[in-house]
């Protein structure tokens, strides 16, 4: 089983669920936004999931840059699903808030958002994500997820 040791803590972190790629790859192509933007799995792995997207001209602002929504949208993603793997077959996560900065334009062909788990608690999980264009740190993101019963 892979494990991933988050930096800051300095632990190791394993998933509560046996089947918790399967339901994190399932919970993500359930999300029409994800389809709609063209965002796609690269990695996933306990507590850190990796998101990628082309550049479509269609999510882009007035200079012709990625829309700072679309690079949150997909950025609160990330780290949404690096809690998720994470969470008991019983529990989802939702996001109760998130604080970007925008280090850049968002300007390049290929952008990849990375989300990891700082700390994963029974109600509250810190997430923190990285926004890239073209191997360029465009955006950081520092988020909180809430576990949630599954209906």
């Amino acid at each position: 089983m892979m494990v991933f040791a988050a930096a800051a803590m300095g632990r190791l972190m394993e998933p509560h669920n046996p089947n918790w790629k399967a339901r994190c790859e399932a919970g993500f192509l359930a999300q029409e936004v994800m389809g709609t933007l063209g965002v796609t799995i690269a990695d996933i792995a306990p507590g850190r999931v990796v998101l990628e997207m082309p550049f479509n001209a269609a999510f882009t602002q007035h200079h012709g840059f990625l829309h700072a929504g679309t690079v949150t949208t997909a950025l609160d993603s990330a780290c949404g699903f690096a809690a998720f793997t994470l969470m008991p077959q019983d529990r989802e996560v939702l996001t109760v808030e998130f604080k970007s900065n925008f280090l850049s334009p968002a300007k390049g062909a290929a952008f990849r958002f990375e989300g990891e788990v700082v700390k994963s608690g029974r109600t509250l999980s810190v997430t923190r994500g990285t926004a890239f264009a073209d191997g360029v740190a465009i955006s950081t993101m520092q988020a909180t997820m809430m576990a949630v019963t599954t209906p």
